[in-house]
């Protein structure tokens, strides 16, 4: 457990200590990378046809986790794991087990089960993540400290979304299957994933010094005191006492995560039908247009880990909120022009509007956020933080396959521009933020 003390009092760590205490992010990004590229193909594949509303078991388990975790880290510590780390290893242990699994789903219901069971075990290692920078660095090293975890993020992104693709043109594994099967290239991504998330997130442990409290005593008696019911309590309503730029941050992270969901969800059909010319799952056509999407992934997440470097000088010339604002803009136009893209190729360009906005979507709320919160309560607000992202995710998957297939008859290209036009305003919401360590 960090100790309780002011930001600017907080000792000042080195590069690799900071690139250590990051590291594990990468193992967790080739989690949701594998989850966000390739799971609306394994439902279609098995035959669904309400994607987005399958997909809420992801943001919902977000909801109901990411609190829980947060306020239960805040009151742990262990002498040799410390505060924030044992959730990331047992997060680690579940999430590697999940995508063994998931691959092999037979049925359209075990692939939902398993999504939700993925998605839970990668929250509980994910927010105490974002804790830990909140925890150990002074506020002058967080921006840095975000954009660190925004490198390896990109870095496992860009890994994780090619793998199909890779595992097809390198190595030869099939990336076709008979009607309901998953094909071999997907499954043997998954299998690599599993293992890189658990490496990734042991070094971490290893590598990362957490310090214990200054009054171990008043820490454990504050714990005892703490009833179960009114552990839930804090958990639930203290939303309702969120620091002011918590809140003015949620409505900038409500249309981000909105537009980031439509992408997520709706890319692979868009691509395929739009770009592609077809919806059959089972054509060598289809998977092609599949594989490409997760290439135009790994793309954005490889220009978010390139452009996390630049991130800090920016924000420095200017400052955390302006720099988000140029992010979000550059973001959404990327988006929009999927649509007037008819060469494969070409959706690469958008994609580094992309990667520029997801590189500030990592870092800058973070590192606004974080110097407005009270040290003892940084992993339980880091957790309720995640509300302003699932919630919009759950308002996606609610309304998105209503509004395709009702309004825009099943061509979800339009879902991507109404994500752009979500992610730029967004972006100009930015400038109604206060940030505390700008005053």
């Amino acid at each position: 457990m960090a100790q309780v003390l002011p930001a600017q009092a907080k000792p000042r760590l080195s590069f690799w200590q900071i690139w250590n205490m990051s590291f594990g992010f990468m193992g967790i990004q080739f989690g949701f990378a594998l989850q966000n590229a390739n799971v609306s193909r394994i439902f279609e594949t098995l035959g669904g046809t309400e994607i987005a509303l399958y997909w809420l078991a992801a943001p919902v388990t977000g909801l109901l986790v990411q609190p829980v975790i947060g306020y239960l880290s805040d009151r742990t510590w262990n002498p040799i794991f410390g505060r924030r780390k044992p959730f990331f290893l047992v997060g680690a242990i579940l999430a590697s087990l999940s995508l063994l699994i998931m691959p092999n789903a037979s049925v359209l219901w075990m692939a939902v089960g398993m999504l939700w069971i993925l998605d839970t075990s990668i929250n509980i290692s994910m927010e105490p993540f974002r804790a830990l920078v909140g925890d150990l660095l002074p506020s002058d090293q967080r921006t840095s400290g975000f954009a660190a975890q925004t490198f390896f993020i990109g870095v496992g992104a860009v890994v994780a979304s090619s793998l199909p693709w890779i595992f097809n043109n390198w190595i030869g594994l099939p990336n076709t299957a008979p009607a309901g099967e998953i094909p071999p290239s997907v499954k043997w991504a998954f299998y690599s994933g599993g293992v890189v998330f658990f490496l990734a997130v042991l070094w971490t442990v290893i590598k990362t010094k957490e310090y214990p409290p200054e009054d171990l005593d008043e820490f454990k008696r504050e714990n005892s005191e703490t009833t179960f019911w009114q552990g839930v309590s804090e958990t639930f309503l203290g939303i309702f006492k969120m620091p002011k730029t918590m809140l003015q941050l949620a409505f900038v992270q409500f249309f981000t995560w909105f537009a980031l969901f439509a992408m997520w969800i709706f890319t692979t059909p868009a691509v395929t039908s739009h770009v592609y010319g077809t919806s059959d799952t089972t054509s060598k056509l289809y998977n092609e247009g599949a594989d490409w999407v997760g290439i135009c992934f790994a793309v954005y997440n490889g220009i978010s880990a390139i452009f996390a470097f630049v991130l800090p000088v920016i924000a420095k010339k200017t400052n955390r909120r302006v720099t988000h604002l140029i992010c979000l803009l550059i973001g959404g136009l990327g988006l929009i022009s999927i649509f007037f893209i008819s060469n494969p190729n070409m959706l690469l360009v958008s994609m580094i509007g992309v990667g520029i906005a997801w590189a500030s979507i990592l870092t800058m709320p973070y590192a606004i956020l974080a110097g407005s919160l009270p040290a003892k309560r940084m992993g339980y607000y880091m957790g309720v933080f995640n509300f302003f992202i699932v919630i919009p995710q759950i308002v996606a998957g609610s309304l998105l396959d209503f509004i395709n297939k009702n309004i825009f008859h099943g061509e979800s290209i339009y879902v991507l521009v109404v994500g752009g036009c979500s992610m730029i305003l967004a972006g100009f919401m930015t400038l109604m933020v206060r940030d505390v360590d700008e005053q």
